[in-house]
């Protein structure tokens, strides 16, 4: 698939559901009162008892014919997962809450450095669209880069969980072209809910206990984030390319924003407004730059 072949009308809806979707994870989370590790464990554990008995029942003849390399590449895509979840929530602990989500961010110039990497060409327009689009999540989340040696493993952190998901899009981007949705999204949270486990044992971090509340909040994280959220962007996956998919997901940042000013009275700050247009245009930028949209083997 082109770096940024057009999306499909469909796409753009079901991205735009992705990204409402996914908006709602940090309020969600704030609400929560447990760890963030074990918050996305329980996400990805608790996608994983839908999608395994579906599997079970409706896709045995698909993991009967699957081969070992797509097979291989939805394991790898979940290891990127956790590796994003385990790098990206623990730099909030050593930097500023601005830094952090400003340079995982930095998501979409990854994918478009890793479609160049595989030989792909992106055009100077997408290019454009990425800074832009980048530059209004900044201007959104502000820049405060401290001076100080553990903020700068923060914000390291932080950079390094913008790496991870972009490769975790970009992989499952190749998945997809063969696998089903339900069972790629199925080998990849199992491997990350295994993974994300065992880094909460390790780390000696609490998976149970918790109120009544926090397990709605859960919950609530797994049915919208999780599957309105990941699980549609990894449908669209399949005609629509990581560097779309990751420039267009920064729209989470004013949602979130948007959805904090409904649930918690926290009024946005000055530059969510031209944040927002900006983002908005850089994704306009980056899907114009693209060719038309592909048609790709059919695939569930």
């Amino acid at each position: 698939m082109h770096p940024v072949s057009r999306p499909p009308a469909r796409d753009l809806a079901l991205i735009a559901l992705a990204i409402g979707a996914v908006s709602t994870a940090a309020p969600l989370i704030r609400e929560a009162r447990a760890p963030a590790l074990a918050i996305a464990f329980w996400r990805n554990a608790f996608a994983v008892t839908v999608l395994v008995p579906v599997c079970g029942l409706w896709r045995r003849a698909e993991i009967a014919r699957l081969p070992p390399g797509p097979a291989g590449g939805a394991f790898l895509a979940g290891l990127f997962l956790s590796a994003h979840f385990a790098t990206w929530v623990p730099s909030l602990s050593f930097t500023t809450v601005a830094s952090s989500v400003a340079l995982v961010a930095t998501q979409p110039v990854w994918a478009a450095l890793l479609a160049r990497a595989r030989g792909h060409t992106v055009p100077a327009q997408a290019w454009l669209g990425i800074g832009v689009a980048v530059g209004g999540a900044v201007l959104l989340t502000g820049v405060d880069l401290a001076l100080s040696a553990r903020a700068l493993a923060g914000d390291l952190l932080a950079l390094a969980g913008g790496a991870l998901a972009a490769a975790y899009v970009t992989v499952g981007g190749e998945v997809r072209q063969s696998v089903s949705t339900t069972l790629y999204t199925a080998i990849c949270y199992s491997t990350a809910a295994a993974v994300l486990g065992l880094l909460c044992v390790g780390g000696r971090q609490a998976v149970a206990g918790f109120d009544g509340r926090t397990w709605l909040c859960l919950l609530a994280l797994t049915a919208g984030p999780q599957f309105l959220g990941h699980s549609v962007v990894n449908r669209v996956l399949r005609t629509t390319s990581a560097t779309i998919v990751s420039v267009a997901i920064l729209f989470e940042i004013v949602g979130s924003s948007l959805i904090a000013w409904a649930a918690f009275g926290e009024t946005p700050p000055p530059g969510a407004y031209p944040a927002a247009v900006l983002i908005a245009g850089g994704i306009v930028l980056v899907v114009l730059a693209g060719r038309p949209p592909e048609t790709p083997p059919v695939v569930d």
